[in-house]
């Protein structure tokens, strides 16, 4: 009897240190991936998109309102990337934890000044977002002040491990710190180098490594590629001498190589997000990786 009374103390035991941790829900992969290294052992995270998916259109199933019912905190991005999808999951979970203004919200658009916010915004421009480019993520120097936001709010949530969260935010910051002069340097002989890119998500990226992504296989943001703008991409791709294309997982490729066989480039596999392509299962692997195939293509 004793030790069937001990075996179910270790399970209660279990159970409430099970609890303990906290319930996070992350909407994107670039987001839970910091979420888990701030956290650590202390959350439990949940990414509601896959690294793979085109973050505009996410299939919302009823699974993400079960996780956002029970989550102590919502992490999304603030700045409409998910507008088509995440509100009315919001409003079926009902979960005042996770509303904003609240410690278990947090918006990692938060304090960013946000590229490109177009002065009008009609449907005529396409898929354009009214409060700048979403796609902000892709910048390490604004993914340390959202990895800051992230510890903010568990240690509000969770006084108790607040040392931790902060131990951990420190140790994040100081790897991006050192990367950064490592991708810097990579990237220098290529300063002012142009890419096209097939839809504009890497403003920020271009920004921070000194590079131009300003050519796009998209007519206008969320517009699929038509033919004459095909041609008109490939005359700018062959005056400028453009020698790369990068390309996300749920883009079409085949347009891609299309343009890189008309005028000699290379397509390369981007992602936004750690595990969108191979060895990416982390921030800075991401970085290291978009850093790595960048630089080998424009060789």
């Amino acid at each position: 009897m004793k030790k069937i009374l001990l075996i179910l103390s270790v399970i209660c035991a279990s159970a409430v240190a099970a609890q303990a941790k906290l319930n996070v829900v992350a909407t994107l992969a670039d987001f839970g991936s910091i979420a888990k290294e701030i956290g650590g052992d202390k959350v439990d995270v949940t990414v509601m998109a896959k690294p793979t998916e085109d973050p505009h259109f996410v299939d919302a199933r009823p699974s993400f309102v079960v996780q956002l019912r029970t989550a102590d905190v919502l992490i999304d991005g603030g700045a409409e990337l998910e507008i088509g999808w995440l509100p009315p999951l919001l409003q079926n979970a009902r979960n005042p934890k996770i509303e904003v203004g609240k410690p278990g919200r947090v918006q990692a658009s938060q304090g960013i000044r946000l590229m490109n916010v177009p002065a009008n915004v009609t449907r005529a421009a396409g898929d354009v977002h009214a409060l700048g480019n979403p796609h902000f993520m892709v910048d390490p120097i604004i993914a340390k002040t959202v990895a800051q936001h992230i510890a903010q709010s568990y240690s509000a949530i969770d006084a108790a491990n607040a040392a931790s969260y902060d131990a951990n935010y420190k140790k994040f910051e100081a790897t991006i710190n050192a990367k950064l002069q490592e991708w810097g340097a990579a990237l220098l002989p290529f300063k002012g180098q142009n890419v096209v890119a097939y839809h504009d998500s890497w403003p920020y990226f271009a920004h921070r490594f000194g590079v131009n992504i300003d050519i796009f296989l998209e007519p206008k943001p969320g517009i699929p590629p038509s033919p004459s703008h095909l041609v008109e991409v490939i005359a700018q791709m062959k005056a400028k001498n453009v020698k790369v294309i990068i390309v996300e997982p749920y883009h079409d490729r085949k347009i891609a190589e299309k343009a890189a066989s008309a005028t000699g480039a290379k397509v390369i596999d981007f992602s936004q997000f750690p595990g969108g392509i191979p060895g990416t299962e982390s921030y800075v692997k991401l970085i290291d990786a978009l850093v790595s195939r960048l630089t080998a293509a424009m060789k």
